[in-house]
């Protein structure tokens, strides 16, 4: 199978198209086009991050999965690997999880002594319950002190490294946070805020609300300010910029199975050639090309495949490809084996209308789960014991 992945070009976007803004400034970095791809648990490893930079020319900023502090100041094997940049990361943003101010300043400290990244951003967005019953992702803005002294912890340890956040609106609609959240950030030195418009309790499901980005752009006018969420298509960056007023924009879910969306954004606020939408046979060439980077970083062809194993459905969706031979691409253990399976697929297939629109997790929101009595004083700043951090990174 070719593992090619340049797509052929449409003709220039009208004037109207591109977003007419400038650069996104994290610290002493200079981001253009102002497109960060978000952190995601188990997908933005260095490989996936290798396929979104060649689409976009090495356009963006681009972060690690989350590394939780714990495992990191640990030197966790894992943790260790999943911190790997490859040489053309520039810069190498990374993502930390962390519940404890020590062990959050320790791991930033690390972080700076050994030259381990460029930039630091802080998860405080997840809504997973292994996470938020920890008090730690978007539980954690809800304790306005605690927040502030792990943020007082990081910058003071990040030396000349940007610190920047990224957040949710809140627990729920009756315990919303992102406003002090930013004003607190902005008071202990941070360098960019970044929103995703929904609650904790709403996980991934129903619209998000880009207004609540646009009254934190209000609120923080003094850093850059993100907007994350519902981001699917290229117009949707440059729409969501023009209506919140932010000054850039953080793609999660929209680049699963689409890595070729930052070659969209970057035509897209550069106002350039347009790249065509890939048939079937482009995007096949692209999973190859994306199990094979996996089993190269992972040093074994065999686990490689099988990590590659839950992108398929996401690559392959609207286009007609039976529940049979997505079983079949999903059960791939070689690279000949996911060769012989692409082979079988009708390859002449052009970009379906139904591929466009949610992918990954889509389920709207249940009940947050959250430490004993967490919602009782908002100012408390205890930490929620010993094991309050995740042992080992990427959740």
């Amino acid at each position: 199978m070719n593992a090619a992945i340049r797509i052929r070009e449409n003709g220039p976007m009208t004037a109207d198209a591109a977003a007419n803004t400038t650069p996104l400034q994290i610290g002493p970095h200079s981001v253009w086009p102002p497109v960060v791809l978000a952190p995601m648990a188990g997908i933005t490893n260095a490989p996936f991050r290798t396929l979104c930079r060649e689409f976009s020319g090495g356009k963006g900023l681009f972060v690690s999965e989350m590394i939780t502090t714990r495992a990191l100041v640990a030197r966790n094997d894992k943790t260790m690997h999943l911190i790997h940049f490859d040489g053309t990361e520039k810069p190498r943003s990374m993502q930390l999880y962390g519940v404890d101010p020590a062990t959050v300043g320790a791991a930033v400290r690390m972080i700076v002594d050994e030259d381990l990244a460029d930039h630091i951003d802080l998860n405080f967005g997840c809504p997973v319950p292994k996470v938020t019953r920890k008090g730690g992702g978007s539980a954690l803005p809800y304790k306005r002190n605690l927040l502030r002294s792990i943020l007082r912890e990081a910058v003071g340890n990040a030396g000349a490294l940007p610190v920047t956040i990224k957040m949710r609106k809140g627990i729920d609609d009756d315990h919303l946070t992102y406003l002090d959240a930013g004003r607190i950030a902005v008071g202990e030195g941070v360098t960019a805020v970044a929103l995703h418009g929904r609650t904790a309790a709403q996980h991934y499901g129903g619209t998000a609300d880009w207004e609540a980005i646009a009254r934190l752009k209000e609120a923080v006018p003094e850093i850059p300010v993100l907007g994350n969420g519902d981001i699917w298509r290229a117009d949707d960056a440059v729409r969501m910029m023009r209506e919140t007023g932010c000054d850039g924009v953080v793609v999660g879910r929209g680049c699963l199975g689409r890595p070729w969306l930052f070659g969209d954004l970057v035509a897209a606020f550069e106002g350039t050639h347009a790249p065509a939408t890939p048939g079937l046979r482009e995007v096949a060439g692209v999973m190859r090309r994306h199990a094979e980077l996996l089993g190269e970083w992972l040093e074994d062809e065999e686990r490689g495949v099988i990590d590659f194993r839950k992108h398929v459905a996401w690559y392959t969706k609207g286009f007609s490809v039976g529940s049979e031979m997505r079983r079949k691409l999903a059960m791939s253990s070689s690279l000949a084996e996911l060769d012989a399976h692409l082979a079988d697929l009708d390859l002449d297939q052009p970009w379906p209308a139904g591929a466009e629109g949610p992918r990954g997790r889509t389920a709207a929101g249940k009940r947050v789960v959250l430490p004993d009595g967490w919602l009782g004083d908002p100012y408390d700043c205890a930490v929620v014991g010993a094991d309050a951090e995740l042992d080992t990174s990427g959740g």
